[in-house]
């Protein structure tokens, strides 16, 4: 009878070790299920700061972009309300005849001294003079057609008389030329 109990003995080692061993294998599958989980929390959460950290530069490009327009054309509002100041000093030194230059050759020599430096506060600023000339291919990018008119000896599309000068801002218009053009069909 000892033999029984010997070989029951050994079958329970054996049941043991087969349930250890069940047991064992659901904690390998459990652990490998929750490694996997993890992996797939790192990985969403490795894409969640890669997406934070591409909006952050993002977005310190575009203010680093906002600054530079700022400080570039900031001033544009003010610019373009001086612009009249200039065109009417313009006016009042090419109105006064030759006479009245010589009797205020004093005012007329302040008004141009002011037109000079508010030229160059405007250039210190970075706002530049449209200058066309008479003859000129008509250019719709910086300047603004006040009239067609057909004039012997013109093409169609050349500048015939400038009504006012124009001014850019670094790369922006903040008001174009303002000319006449020839409507000449020859």
């Amino acid at each position: 009878m000892a033999e029984p109990k010997n070989e029951e003995f050994l079958d329970d080692i054996e049941q043991a070790e087969a349930e250890e061993q069940a047991i064992a294998e659901e904690e390998i599958l459990d652990s490998d299920a929750d490694i996997e989980a993890l992996r797939v929390e790192r990985d969403a959460l490795q894409d969640k700061f890669m997406r934070a950290l591409a909006d952050a530069e993002n977005a310190r490009k575009r203010s680093e972009k906002d600054r530079r327009e700022a400080e570039n054309y900031g001033g544009s509002k003010l610019a373009r309300d001086m612009l009249p100041v200039y065109d009417n000093m313009k006016r009042a030194v090419e109105a006064a005849t030759d006479e009245q230059k010589e009797i205020s050759a004093a005012l007329i020599e302040g008004v141009q001294l002011t037109m000079r430096e508010l030229l160059n506060v405007f250039s210190k600023h970075g706002i530049t003079r449209i200058s066309p000339e008479v003859g000129e291919k008509f250019d719709p990018q910086q300047h603004e057609a006040m009239f067609e008119a057909p004039v012997p000896g013109t093409r169609a599309g050349e500048i015939i008389q400038i009504s006012a000068e124009g001014f850019m801002l670094h790369d922006r218009i903040l008001r174009p030329a303002q000319v006449g053009v020839s409507s000449n069909k020859g």
